[in-house]
């Protein structure tokens, strides 16, 4: 890895940063690869990083049809945690916080972790019976968890309504203190970085078109730029899984959707953690910036455009207002949207499928982010075995032939349940 002192930072900055070494190269294809991985966000570039890593695979492929971290990774909202309690989700979320932990060691690459907690709100008696059920399973496992009253949230959030006349009452709420943030595109750089070094080539610009065929086998992909074969191909394309899917006669269990964030112009210090409103499906924390960083719900129509509808602004600026009237005459200086796939039960697919040699990880939902580290890790692990490690275990498309749905409840709506 390059070193550069301080008399170097500071000679290549002056210069307009010509000098600086790229971070990860720009290479010709080969001709064939071990594996091919289409999809260059950060589940794609994780996992070749931990195909290289862990399994000694290098003879890899990232193919990107855009720039790296220019879909999903970069347009969320960088929550991170591990608060799942239903069997096939709890530990495999609990490996993704436990990788997110180590994650800027282990790639030697400032992925700006803050392990600053989050609240999820109850707002009635049913709700904390929910969240008290959810914390014990958690804590049975492991993982930390503790419910508050309305006093100890009200104490710890103080900017909240807890007035009379509050839209939502706040009864009370479940934590957990290893939850956070971390800062997305740090995430994809720090992989891609890592998995260059590692000699996995990283393909910009080069879009998939189809399938290379060997009687029933994919053997490769045509793309925009030329063919390029491989002994298997591995797709992590987020909200244009059932599309790519398509091309190679597959019809998946899921809707893709747009998901719009927002951010708000700066303010002073005030939320130091992440709040999540289960009644209005809304989340707020603050970025180092100041700007307060907010989450809605689904625009609820099916589309691949990274853009949103006005119902949802207004639906999440009322749930702002809602929950913390101070902000109310706080600008927002811009919204986006990233799409993707909604499961029909909220859990994704890490998974072999009926097609040989054609690998799948998708299917995320709201838990695309939080779930990077541990979706690259279990991927590589069933792309080099040909089998599933026990934290992807029923992470599969047959789950749904077998009437065994891993249906999260409290962790975000799915498309059929509006």
């Amino acid at each position: 890895m390059t070193k550069y002192s301080a008399l170097s930072v500071f000679r290549h900055a002056l210069s307009g940063n010509k000098n600086w070494g790229r971070a990860w190269r720009d290479p010709e294809p080969k001709s064939s690869y071990d594996v091919v991985i289409v999809g260059g966000g950060g589940h794609g570039l994780a996992t070749a990083y931990y195909l290289a890593k862990e399994h000694g695979i290098t003879n890899v492929a990232v193919v990107e049809q855009g720039w790296l971290g220019g879909g999903n990774t970069g347009r969320n909202t960088t929550i991170v945690r591990s608060n799942y309690m239903m069997p096939g989700n709890t530990m495999f979320y609990e490996r993704s916080m436990q990788l997110w932990e180590n994650l800027s060691q282990d790639l030697n690459y400032n992925v700006m972790i803050s392990q600053r907690g989050q609240y999820n709100l109850c707002h009635s008696p049913g709700q904390m019976d929910a969240a008290r059920r959810r914390g014990n399973i958690m804590r049975a496992n492991g993982i930390d968890a503790e419910l508050f009253d309305r006093e100890e949230v009200k104490r710890r959030l103080p900017y909240l309504d807890y007035s009379e006349n509050a839209r939502f009452p706040i009864h009370g709420a479940i934590y957990q203190s290893r939850a956070g943030t971390a800062r997305h595109d740090a995430v994809a750089w720090g992989y891609a970085r890592g998995a260059d070094q590692r000699g996995v080539d990283i393909l910009q610009q080069r879009e998939v078109t189809g399938y290379l065929w060997d009687g029933g086998k994919i053997v490769g992909v045509q793309t925009n730029r030329g063919d390029i074969r491989a002994q298997k191909v591995a797709l992590c394309v987020a909200g244009h899984s059932g599309h790519l899917a398509h091309m190679a006669g597959l019809r998946l269990p899921v809707e893709t959707h747009s998901l719009q964030a927002y951010v708000t112009e700066p303010y002073k210090p005030l939320v130091d953690t992440v709040i999540s409103f289960g009644a209005a499906h809304f989340y707020i924390s603050q970025s180092d910036k100041g700007g307060l960083v907010l989450g809605g719900d689904l625009d609820m129509y099916n589309s691949y455009a990274q853009r949103g509808g006005l119902p949802i602004v207004e639906h999440t600026l009322a749930s702002a207002k809602a929950l913390m009237p101070c902000v109310s005459r706080l600008k927002l200086l811009r919204h986006w949207a990233g799409v993707m796939d909604m499961s029909m039960d909220g859990s994704p697919f890490i998974t072999k499928t009926p097609v040989d040699g054609l690998y799948l990880n998708g299917g995320w939902c709201y838990g695309g982010f939080k779930a990077t580290p541990a979706s690259g890790w279990c991927f590589a692990h069933t792309i080099a075995k040909d089998e599933p490690h026990e934290d992807n275990a029923e992470f599969t498309l047959d789950r749904f032939n077998r009437g065994y749905q891993i249906d999260e409840k409290g962790m975000g709506p799915q498309p059929n349940a509006h």
